[in-house]
């Protein structure tokens, strides 16, 4: 048992976060009335010397206040493997220098650190692409690099999403009407002129009723979701681009998605994830950095940061 587990946390810079709403803040501050000892790290922090993972942490302090919700201590070099668990929270994009460090995190978890969510779920589950994997649950998609074949699919729909796949936050999507004068345009800069994979979805009217950001802990579902619904003149529910939060009560539908994805989250031992359910349809799976939990918590009263930290001690216990 351990009664003080050490935690260290890899995320973007703690001083530019949102802390009203800062999903990894709430698991810090639960953290922290638990009596944990929390540490901090950013990824440019680890690195690989002679086969062990190490990186340069610094202690960390946290507070509920909108003003000063952070201290951080001296910089001090160790092993990766002195911490008992690693939370992974770097927002995307995913890029070769996310996978760089989803390497060192795997050389730590080998050696009997918990890291969470995994370093090989992290880089081999494309947060667009992993929904792909259940087709029954999802609006027609294409996912493609051709500028002709993305064009094809477009005016087969009518009206489509192009999203860039390591994206996140509604940053960079276009939304896209067959007759649109700029459409070739569109299509050019998203795959950079056909270089880069897209993915492209039907667009889904339901998304003015909100895009549901549904949070499974272990492959359950919680039994609420937060619907994101766009500002007026836009599209995407994005709390990032400005969508408003709402609390709802998940449906029969949702409930049904979650049972069809909750056995290869389990699997793949995902502790937190966060689906993006428009209308009866799945269009994502967020497993990077997981957000709304702040949200859910206010709205429904809930414990979400204390559950989660639950099944983190059960794992330790292991």
């Amino acid at each position: 048992m351990f009664s003080k587990p050490s935690l260290a946390v890899i995320m973007d810079p703690i001083q530019n976060i949102h802390p009203k709403k800062d999903t990894t803040l709430a698991l810090l501050l639960k953290a922290k009335s638990r009596g944990w000892d929390l540490h901090y790290l950013e990824m440019s922090d680890l690195f690989l010397k002679y086969g062990a993972a190490w990186g340069v942490s610094r202690s960390l302090s946290v507070f509920e206040d909108l003003y000063h919700w952070f201290e951080l201590g001296e910089k001090t070099e160790q092993p990766l493997n002195q911490f008992d668990v690693i939370l992974m929270r770097k927002d995307p994009p995913v890029d070769m220098e996310y996978m760089y460090a989803t390497y060192i995190l795997e050389q730590v978890e080998s050696n009997g650190t918990l890291v969470l969510n995994p370093p090989a779920t992290l880089r081999d589950l494309n947060e667009k692409f992993y929904a792909t994997w259940f087709p029954q649950c999802m609006p027609p998609t294409l996912v493609s690099s051709s500028k002709a074949k993305i064009r094809e699919f477009i005016e087969e729909q009518e009206t489509a999403v192009l999203k860039p796949l390591a994206g996140m936050g509604g940053r960079g999507i276009f939304k896209c009407h067959a007759k649109d004068p700029n459409l070739n345009v569109m299509v050019e800069t998203i795959t950079q002129d056909g270089t880069r994979y897209v993915m492209a979805q039907q667009f889904l009217e339901e998304i003015f009723l909100g895009d549901k950001r549904i949070l499974l802990i272990e492959g359950e579902p919680l039994p609420y979701a937060l619907a994101r619904v766009p500002k007026e003149g836009d599209f995407r529910g994005n709390l990032a681009a400005g969508g408003q939060g709402r609390g709802v009560f998940l449906s029969d539908r949702d409930r049904w998605i979650c049972d069809q994805i909750g056995p290869s989250l389990r699997e793949k031992k995902l502790l937190l994830v966060g689906i993006d359910v428009i209308g009866d349809y799945l269009t994502e799976i967020n497993i990077t950095s997981p957000t709304c939990v702040r949200e859910l918590e206010a709205a429904f009263n809930m414990d979400i940061t204390g559950e989660i930290l639950d099944c983190i001690e059960a794992r330790l216990e292991d």
